[in-house]
């Protein structure tokens, strides 16, 4: 049949030929405002030269180093042996017949398995997650906490803490115009919040981190942001992430307190993004929201409203393949809380093997367990090496002129500012790339580093930094950091 009668019998049969229904025309214009630039064209571009590279290419490198993004494993780090033991004999429970694995992980796999319908991880969990789970959470969050009551009816486990982050503010984004909810975010920020916010049609409030102090939280900047924010939008929510994604820093308890009275005196919702909780290097301390909202008294711990959101992805384990995480919800108005158990059953439950991984983080070997050396023997060297990586970090940038490194305190980011030459800049504009996106593809192409631009996640006007994992292990990443040094004073020649 040729095209003209076929398009003839389409009218006939009153099916329309005006081309495909899905066009960039016809989707849902939010999405295609959400953009997420730890996964953007520079990504895109190192997986093609890792193609090139297998068909024999010939680059200036022989392998891409992708430092883009906090992917543990993917760099190079163990399991931790434990947490992999329970995992293998709940997905396969005739291994629990051999005497191949230690009597904790067995016995631990034997409650989890009794835990799950029909004993197996196969089987749906609650929407709310496995029963059991939710309370190991809340004894966790309870020793962590110094004894602060946790209630396991107020623990959501979810697909990675990104999962009921956007779950949080599809609860919180509502109105329209001036009434529509404003959502306040740190920048430099992590993208997961501002594609959520672009994809939730809801309005990104900027805040910005004072680099010049560590990246520091300045409560007067909140107050600038919020009583600018009100002229056309309606501020509901105050999310931070501590320790911070991607500039590294830790806050300090007095600078949390500070926050919790802006919270409450501007009448705002708090979301405490604290996955990277266990990776805090030097002297500082992290102290969770909610430790510090309840020490604060029953004029704040009754009344300001806070979720607070841990993830098996990150810290020492860097699961993030196995997408466990959970939330705890404080202050939450029984109604609305009725309304995120309806919403969270829509996606039936999360993965039950990230369930049961978020219940080891939790719940893992204790002093008297066969395999308690050993766990805590893994968890000391990650934690340890990460310390020193952070040192490290520091120590290199910040001995090459043109590139300056606050201390990483925390996480396993670095987010350098470098200086760039006008000639530099004006080349990137004549090329309609963001200067820092010219850089960091500059260098994916010359040195095979793959690097986030600065501007992917936010940043000052006229300045220009990238965000580096620092999960490589040590050797490589010193290797890393001397081509980015060695990179920026040979572009910096060329530009001069």
């Amino acid at each position: 049949m040729s095209q003209q009668q076929q398009q003839q019998q389409e009218a006939v049969n009153g099916v329309s030929s005006r081309g495909k229904v899905l066009t960039l025309d016809t989707i849902n214009p939010n999405v295609k405002r959400v953009e997420y630039a730890v996964r953007g064209p520079i990504v895109q571009r190192a997986v093609q030269l890792e193609k090139e590279l297998r068909e024999g290419a010939n680059k200036p490198f022989t392998e891409v180093i992708r430092a883009n993004i906090g992917d543990a494993h993917a760099m190079g780090q163990k399991p931790i042996t434990f947490f992999r033991q329970v995992l293998a004999l709940c997905s396969y429970p005739e291994l629990l017949k051999e005497n191949t694995f230690p009597e904790d992980a067995k016995s631990r796999a034997r409650r989890l398995l009794q835990a799950c319908g029909g004993g197996s991880i196969g089987a749906y969990s609650a929407s709310q997650g496995i029963e059991c789970i939710r309370q190991d959470v809340a004894r966790y969050i309870e020793r962590r906490d110094g004894g602060i009551s946790s209630n396991p009816d107020n623990i959501y486990l979810s697909t990675g803490a990104s999962d009921a982050i956007v779950t949080m503010l599809k609860l919180l984004v509502s109105g329209e115009g001036r009434t529509r909810t404003g959502v306040m975010i740190s920048i430099p920020q992590y993208p997961l919040y501002s594609a959520a916010l672009a994809d939730l049609g809801a309005v990104q409030i900027n805040y910005y981190l004072n680099e010049d102090n560590c990246w520091s939280l300045d409560v007067a900047e909140l107050r600038r942001s919020v009583t600018e924010a009100r002229q056309h939008c309606n501020p509901r929510v105050l999310c931070i992430i501590n320790p911070g994604n991607p500039t590294g820093q830790v806050q300090s308890r007095q600078c949390i307190e500070e926050v919790i009275r802006f919270a409450k005196e501007e009448h705002l919702f708090l979301m405490a993004d604290e996955v990277y909780q266990d990776n805090v290097y030097k002297d500082n301390k992290f102290h969770s929201f909610k430790k510090v909202l309840f020490e604060m008294g029953p004029e704040y711990s009754n009344t300001v409203e806070l979720a607070s959101f841990h993830s098996t992805s990150k810290c020492y384990m860097g699961e993030c393949g196995l997408r466990g995480g959970y939330m705890e919800v404080i202050n939450l108005d029984p109604d609305v809380k009725a309304q995120l158990t309806k919403l969270v059953s829509v996606s039936l439950c999360s993965p039950v093997l990230g369930q049961i991984m978020m219940d080891l983080v939790v719940n893992h070997p204790q002093p008297d367990e066969p395999s308690y050396s050993t766990f805590m023997k893994e968890r000391t060297e990650v934690l340890t090496a990460l310390a020193e990586k952070a040192a490290l970090t520091e120590q290199i940038f910040n001995t090459t002129p043109g590139i300056k490194c606050n201390p990483v305190q925390g996480a396993m980011y670095t987010f350098p500012r470098i200086s760039l030459p006008q000639k530099a800049i004006d080349k990137a504009k004549e090329g309609g790339q963001i200067p820092d996106m010219y850089y960091c593809m500059r260098l994916l192409e010359e040195e095979g580093i793959c690097l986030v631009p600065g501007s992917g996640f936010g940043q000052r006007e006229g300045t220009f930094h990238f965000r580096m994992t620092i999960l490589p292990r040590t050797e490589k990443l010193k290797i890393v950091l001397q081509k980015i040094c060695a990179f920026h004073k040979k572009f910096t020649e060329e530009f001069s």
